[in-house]
């Protein structure tokens, strides 16, 4: 007898097997390789509505954890960073890098991180010019990290004014968009850091909402911010 599964809430670990959602309300069949784990011809329907339930039957859903939505505003919240020039730290507002701009912010799980330093900042590094010929006034990348490792993340990687490397060191902006990944149960002690996620605004509403499962990266590279524009 097949069974069909309902799920909504993505787990947030990078090593989940479904694929991440383009926005909240797309819909995707697991991979084969992953039914025929659990049983014969078990099939897997994943529904991705805001409201919990639980089936009677052999089934369950949870919902995904996320705030924000394309058409909403994003919330406000203070970024820091560390000057270089004068080694103080500074901050900024989403409000004020997102109001009357086009604005792509971009969050990764962590700085120094594997996937990223070798794909995802450098990524927008390296797109930053053909971004901006579109239109894109700001590309900021954001991270749930102090404004010194942020700093010294920069210079590891060589980036100059391509993109804004901003701290969100509390999690505060984080946790107003409902992207929060939980790491402490992870060998390296990561602690609650960001889901990835690349998020296309105008004048500081939701466009583009590319939510990645996890700290997965597959729908939230500068590619994939070029290809919405």
């Amino acid at each position: 007898m097949a069974t069909s599964i309902s799920v909504s809430r993505l787990l947030s670990s990078s090593s989940s097997v479904a694929k991440p959602l383009r926005s909240p309300t797309s819909a995707f069949t697991a991979p084969l390789s992953f039914t025929r784990s659990l049983a014969p011809n078990l099939s897997l329907k994943f529904n991705t509505r805001r409201s919990s339930s639980v089936s009677t039957t052999r089934s369950f859903a949870t919902t995904i954890t996320s705030a924000i939505s394309v058409g909403d505003k994003l919330p406000d919240s203070t970024l820091s960073y560390l000057d270089p020039t004068t080694n103080d730290v500074k901050t900024v507002t989403v409000s004020s890098l997102t109001a009357g701009k086009k604005t792509i912010l971009f969050a990764v799980p962590g700085a120094f991180t594997p996937t990223c330093s070798q794909k995802h900042v450098p990524g927008f590094v390296s797109q930053a010019a053909e971004l901006r010929s579109k239109g894109v006034d700001v590309i900021a990348c954001v991270s749930v990290n102090d404004a010194f490792v942020m700093e010294a993340w920069r210079k590891d990687l060589g980036v100059n004014d391509e993109v804004m490397l901003l701290s969100d060191g509390n999690g505060e902006f984080t946790g107003k968009l409902g992207v929060e990944l939980d790491l402490r149960d992870k060998p390296v002690g990561l602690g609650v850091r960001s889901r990835r996620y690349a998020i296309l605004a105008e004048d500081g509403v939701v466009k583009v909402l590319n939510l990645e499962e996890g700290g997965a990266f597959t729908n939230s590279s500068a590619e994939d911010m070029l290809k919405a524009l």
